[in-house]
């Protein structure tokens, strides 16, 4: 009588998954399903809703609960759905208590809107370190530093399934990587929804870089630490000087770009412009010399031209990008950009098209570059690492997973590199 969840989306939910797992576990939850939806885009959620027929078809005594920032936006759309058995917010889903409650309900005959469990997100002010002391034996682990966005760029509707921006205390954050380098893992990833805005909201106003600093200074036995996604407008002095002075950081830095034309980036509320990017990816590989850049960026934003459109594959170049995350615009109700003149489906899906290209041939000239190479690598299975960088390697024999070992690069096949 298993407890399964689906994750769909962010390395956030992926850290959430695992602590609402947990919870469920000591609650005696049994057969659930827990379903931790996305709604970065209107096709996060339908594809969170296709899921959800067929795990009913396959699991159908089970008891279905949605949650997640699908959810948290549109509680009503998924209890409406036969399939689901509760409807729970994210703030709700992090609540041991929540847990205790769904694990002693029957939920035979319940009307749909008595089986919505979704708060006010913009009243939470608070967010708690959750102890994740380890993801199933997985050698990569993520600790929540913060949850939430202050900003309100036009085309996200993220803001209003997390709320506002909220930092977990260093100390929490400090203790949760030291117990999970304790039971085995190499690499911990810092995460949350802006993580340059941490700390605003914390005494003494601690940034990013302080708090990377700080876990690697009171966390020595940790291998690896990574970034993920960040505001390069909001990098502060501190986490430069550790990408330039710190070897476990690791030199791999995703970037929220979003647009390579200055006045999409308006258009989107974004604080950067496209020099800023170019000039910001200049001065970290003046500190780090091997770091590898990866970029969120959007195809066919409303007003977006032909010509717009190319600024946005020339930055490709002109910061060195090489793990691209590509999204065709999708209209979101309820912001802005949802207002705005679209541009049309054929035009969106062609470009996005493009841009994906133009990431396989970046993408491609970076593996290139690596073979002849010996690197280190995180084993993450028996057949797969990683390199500091972020970029895949097939290994050439069976290795235990968890271990940083030097790998000589003899190939690659254009999407992962080839060990000797």
């Amino acid at each position: 009588m298993a407890i399964d969840v689906v994750t769909f989306g962010c390395r956030l939910n992926t850290y959430e998954a695992e602590a609402m797992k947990r919870h469920a576990d000591a609650a005696g939850a049994d057969d659930l399903v827990i379903i931790n939806t996305c709604a970065v885009t209107a096709e996060a959620s339908r594809q969170a809703r296709q899921t959800i027929r067929r795990l009913r078809r396959e699991r159908p005594e089970a008891r279905i609960v949605v949650t997640g920032c699908a959810a948290q936006v549109e509680p009503a759309r998924f209890a409406a759905m036969a399939e689901v058995d509760h409807v729970i917010g994210n703030a709700e889903k992090m609540q041991a208590g929540t847990w205790t409650a769904v694990a002693g309900t029957s939920l035979a005959g319940v009307v749909p809107a008595e089986r919505i469990l979704v708060g006010d997100i913009m009243a939470v002010k608070e967010t708690a370190g959750h102890l994740v002391d380890g993801y199933g034996g997985l050698p990569r682990a993520f600790v929540q530093v913060q949850n939430g966005c202050d900003h309100r760029c036009t085309f996200c509707i993220i803001p209003y399934g997390r709320g506002n921006s909220r930092s977990v205390a260093m100390g929490a954050v400090v203790d949760q990587v030291r117990s999970l380098t304790e039971n085995g893992c190499g690499e911990v990833v810092v995460t949350g929804v802006d993580i340059t805005s941490y700390g605003r909201d914390l005494p003494g106003t601690p940034t990013l870089g302080r708090l990377v600093k700080q876990i690697l200074k009171h966390v020595p036995e940790l291998p690896r630490l990574r970034i993920s996604s960040i505001d390069s407008v909001e990098a502060d002095d501190d986490l430069l000087e550790a990408l330039a002075t710190e070897p476990r950081l690791m030199p791999h830095l995703h970037l929220s770009l979003q647009s390579g034309d200055d006045l999409i980036l308006k258009r989107m509320k974004r604080r950067h412009l496209r020099d800023d990017a170019i000039r910001f990816c200049a001065d970290i590989r003046k500190l780090r010399p091997d770091v590898v850049f990866g970029a969120d960026i959007i195809a066919g934003f409303p007003t977006e031209t032909e010509e717009m459109f190319a600024r946005s594959l020339a930055i490709v170049d002109e910061c060195d990008l090489t793990h691209l995350h590509v999204f065709p615009f999708s209209p979101r109700p309820g912001t802005p950009a949802a207002r705005m003149p679209q541009v049309d489906r054929a035009v969106v899906k062609d470009r996005a098209r493009r841009l994906r290209e133009k990431g396989a041939e970046a993408l491609a000239r970076h593996l290139a570059g690596e073979v002849g190479r010996q690197v280190p690598v995180l084993t993450e299975n028996a057949e797969i690492g990683r390199t500091e960088g972020f970029t895949l390697v097939r290994l050439a024999a069976a290795a235990v997973p968890g271990r940083i070992m030097n790998v000589t690069i003899a190939g690659h096949d254009g999407h992962e590199l080839l060990a000797a």
